[in-house]
């Protein structure tokens, strides 16, 4: 068969760097064992934490506090994935986690993932806002693939996943054992090609103009998309 695809002439991208990237809701702050494990600790495994939030991740719950800051300081070393801290602007609490990862810069790959938002985050313009960032920055680093991918179980990552404009692209059946379990990977994809609209509508969405005064959205990020 002959190669009929043409010449990219691509360059690697750089990886991104630890840097604080803002936003209108929220800091993302390169992750700091000592700055932000308190608070942490408070919003993963405090009284109102989310109780299925470590279901489909491949470690915790941590019912001993040692072992969790052991986690966060890992993290915290970690290259990659490179994890960042999610600081509510107007609280000023760290309330949730979650990284790039898999960063393949000579092929212009990255992913997000090993998310953990604090309930308080869960359904918020917060959670919205810390994904933008970080596909922003992808995007403007120049990669040409961001990445999500889930146990194709866990119907909540699923959902988000399509909500914030990931294309399905199939599962990976008996990809992982995870704490003993088979998990059948679901994977998604935004394209560079892709982004622009994206962008705009989570701008639209992010904007405080698309929310009511009782923080109720008045347009969701899916009808955006469609203009």
């Amino acid at each position: 068969m002959t190669d009929t695809q043409p010449a990219l002439h691509w360059q690697a991208v750089p990886a991104p760097a630890r840097e604080t990237l803002s936003g209108r809701y929220l800091d993302l702050e390169p992750l700091d064992a000592a700055r932000h494990g308190g608070d942490l600790w408070e919003a993963l495994q405090g009284p109102e934490s989310d109780p299925v939030l470590w279901d489909y991740l491949p470690y915790g719950p941590f019912p001993e506090r040692a072992a969790f800051d052991a986690w966060i300081a890992g993290n915290a070393a970690s290259a990659d994935p490179q994890f960042y801290a999610v600081r509510e602007r107007n609280s000023g609490r760290v309330t949730g986690l979650l990284s790039f990862l898999r960063i393949t810069p000579k092929d212009g790959v990255i992913e997000i993932g090993h998310i953990a938002f604090g309930r308080v985050m869960q359904r918020s313009p917060a959670s919205t806002e810390a994904v933008y960032l970080l596909a922003r920055r992808a995007f403007e680093l120049g990669y040409r693939r961001l990445e999500w991918k889930c146990n194709a179980l866990n119907a909540r990552s699923m959902r988000a996943a399509e909500r914030l404009g990931f294309t399905y692209e199939g599962t990976f059946r008996q990809h992982m054992v995870i704490k003993d379990r088979n998990r059948d990977s679901a994977w998604f994809s935004i394209l560079d090609s892709e982004w622009p609209v994206r962008q705009a509508a989570f701008e639209a969405w992010l904007d405080a103009a698309n929310f009511d005064a009782q923080g109720r959205q008045k347009r969701g990020l899916e009808s955006l998309r469609q203009g």
